[in-house]
């Protein structure tokens, strides 16, 4: 007996996060109600993320609309029948009481109430909590958008801790290397303990030969210490120019943004590997907006940006040789540029050090566009808190930068490192935890 045919009903911002979302829903109905495309058409307009996803949306929707009569429904690739739910506030059956017809949000869940009552079995989709509860409340199903979440709680981490016998450490120390055969991920480090005398060494996988290679003790990186083993990892993958994509998530205190910075500034300064270091991060307010700034972009920025100005400074002042330089030289001379991500969009980016500061804030489909601006020769590093996210309708396990973690896991030129110890006070390592 084969399964009865089920009903998706789309939020708009499911859309507004993943714009293909519906290609997800294999060999069912797919129904988006008419409100949907009327917000859709609302946000088509702004020049933002959200803007853009809009409007390819609209253009999928199209495309797929010529090919039958969306109000009937038209059968897509996937196997999915794709219908647009038309209806209107005095067609709209079972109303329920109190329930608003005025706002958009509740027509959207009144068309998923009607098609439950004609004796189909709704699914109510959406990346909207609040949504989804009064969906819950009407006993319609509801369920988030599952196609690009992954689980925090087992999140990679990036290394582990094994025990060995003296003689192991001795032979990594002298040889630099020693055979592996346990199972691990490419660039995935390995603490070695040998817990007699509770020495341990630090060491990398080497997926290709099989071994594990021998991390010494890190020296300062342009005056930057690492303060625990974990900043060592990071810095490590920072510095290797075999690694081409690097992930640093921790809580705020724990140095990824200051660890990335040091190894860009080293590589672009020093050994001038890159042609500059390149500083993005998402235009994101904590708490209400300040409104409009004036001045030019680089007045503008400044205000998002000053955390990691903040970074920069401390870095000069920390290097002997990089003491008399400012930030505002290093502008100039165009061997650093600090930029909005809504910017970054459309550019090719060859032979740069890219730091995407704050990446939980971006959805899976922006990271994907940012990533993919990497041209030839460049670093690209993402740095975040999973745990502090700004942005409506992601979550520690839906965001883009936990999602680029388990997709790029296992790959050659990427490495991650979750940071857990916060070095910034003993104040902001109570504050992550008791607040």
């Amino acid at each position: 007996m084969s399964n009865p045919i089920k009903t998706f009903v789309i939020d708009t911002n499911v859309f507004i996060h993943r714009p293909d979302a519906i290609l997800s829903f294999r060999d069912n109905e797919i129904v988006i109600p008419l409100w949907v495309l009327e917000e859709l058409d609302n946000l088509k307009k702004s020049r933002d993320e959200r803007g853009r996803n809009a409007r390819e949306t609209i253009r999928m929707l199209d495309k797929i609309s010529r090919h039958g009569d969306l109000r009937a429904g038209v059968k897509m690739e996937n196997g999915s029948i794709l219908k647009v739910w038309i209806g209107r506030n005095r067609n709209l059956k079972n109303i329920p009481v109190d329930i608003e017809t005025d706002k958009n949000d509740n027509k959207i869940l009144l068309a998923a109430y009607n098609l439950q009552k004609e004796g189909k079995q709704v699914f109510f989709v959406s990346k909207d909590i609040s949504a989804r509860l009064k969906a819950t409340a009407l006993g319609i199903k509801a369920v988030d958008y599952e196609k690009q979440k992954v689980n925090i709680d087992t999140l990679y981490k990036g290394y582990t801790e094994m025990d060995v016998g003296q003689d192991s450490l001795q032979e990594l120390k002298n040889c630099g290397a020693i055979p592996w055969n346990a199972r691990l991920v490419p660039n995935e480090f390995v603490v070695l303990r040998e817990r007699k005398s509770g020495e341990q060494v630090l060491s990398r996988y080497n997926s290709t030969e099989a071994d594990l290679q021998y991390v010494p003790p890190m020296d300062p990186v342009c005056g930057i210490s690492p303060l625990n083993r974990n900043q060592e990892m990071a810095l490590n993958l920072l510095l290797d120019d075999a690694i081409s994509l690097v992930t640093l998530v921790g809580k705020a205190g724990t140095g990824k943004t200051l660890l990335a910075l040091a190894a860009g500034l080293k590589k672009a300064l020093s050994e001038d590997r890159f042609s500059r270091v390149l500083l993005a991060r998402p235009i994101i307010p904590m708490g209400k907006d300040i409104g409009y700034l004036p001045g030019d972009k680089i007045d503008k920025l400044s205000n998002w940006m000053q955390p990691l100005y903040d970074n920069l400074e401390y870095i000069l002042s920390a290097d002997r040789k990089l003491r008399d330089l400012t930030v505002d030289q290093l502008i100039n001379r165009r061997m650093i540029e600090i930029e909005a991500l809504t910017y970054i969009r459309g550019r090719s980016l060859p032979n740069q050090f890219i730091i995407i500061d704050e990446a939980q804030n971006l959805s899976p489909h922006e990271v994907k566009t940012i990533v993919s601006r990497a041209g030839t020769g460049t670093k690209v590093v993402l740095t975040g808190d999973p745990y502090q996210i700004d942005t409506p309708y992601l979550d520690s396990n839906s965001n883009g930068l936990t999602f680029l973690v388990e997709a790029f896991k296992g790959q050659e030129p990427f490495g991650h490192i979750t940071l857990g110890k916060s070095e910034r006070s003993p104040l902001a390592e109570l504050a992550t935890e008791l607040l």
